[in-house]
């Protein structure tokens, strides 16, 4: 598999994650006991955005040379 394949493959996962944990309380997934944006939601979020960047950079990696 390709390092852009992977990149776009993280690139679609970080999204997912973070767009699920962001909207957790929404659909059903959150803490019915605390309201708001909770640390879970914070952590999960900004998992799914660090993934997204780290597939973002390696779909844009120029591939090296081969020797």
């Amino acid at each position: 598999m390709s390092t852009k394949t992977i990149g776009l493959i993280l690139i679609v996962l970080g999204v997912i994650i973070a767009v699920i944990s962001a909207a957790a309380d929404v659909i059903g997934l959150g803490n019915q006991v605390q309201m708001g944006f909770g640390w879970r939601q914070q952590l999960g979020t900004a998992v799914g955005v660090v993934v997204a960047v780290v597939g973002i950079w390696l779909a844009l990696r120029k591939p090296q040379p081969k020797k």
